[in-house]
């Protein structure tokens, strides 16, 4: 049995990273630097309502230092950590207030909570408040992508609770 489940992690993580390599290669199109999708956040929440908290983590970090190091993209292992835990835990919150149904409630909100840490990581690298100025702009697109992510999640988990896979 755990086996199995460690199995699935597996690819889940390697489809995570997939994702998101995958996301890396298309244009934004918006104009505007850092503005993301952020699909492979799918992922992670279906793994916080599926397999729960500590294996959505695990996920989530293999994702993001396997993301870093396979893209070449070091120096933005610090802004995925801070808003991607940021994000998992406000999403480990969620999970015992929300029904499955309300899952693109949850991934609104994990952008939210996304966006605000990668600016506490930014303003922190940086060393000045004056990034905050551009916390609105990614907040607007941080919850048009969390309910965009949020939608397919929660389509995947009930798809996936269907046909018994999860």
């Amino acid at each position: 049995m755990k086996l199995k489940r460690l199995t699935r992690l597996a690819l889940l993580t390697a489809i995570a990273l997939t994702i998101f390599l995958v996301e890396l290669q298309i244009p934004s199109p918006v104009p505007i630097p850092g503005v993301k999708l952020g699909l492979s956040n799918i992922v992670t929440l279906y793994c916080v309502f599926a397999y729960g908290p500590w294996s959505a983590l695990a996920v989530l970090i293999c994702r993001v230092l396997l993301g870093a190091l396979c893209s070449g993209r070091i120096m933005a292992l610090a802004y995925s950590l801070a808003g991607g835990l940021l994000s998992w835990a406000l999403s480990c919150g969620m999970r015992r207030i929300v029904t499955e149904k309300q899952l693109w409630i949850v991934s609104i909100l994990g952008g939210l909570a996304h966006n605000t840490g990668q600016m506490l990581a930014a303003a922190a690298i940086a060393g000045t408040r004056a990034l905050w100025v551009y916390y609105p702009v990614l907040c607007l697109t941080g919850m048009a992508a969390g309910a965009f992510t949020g939608l397919c999640a929660q389509y995947l988990l009930a798809r996936m609770r269907k046909i018994g896979r999860v």
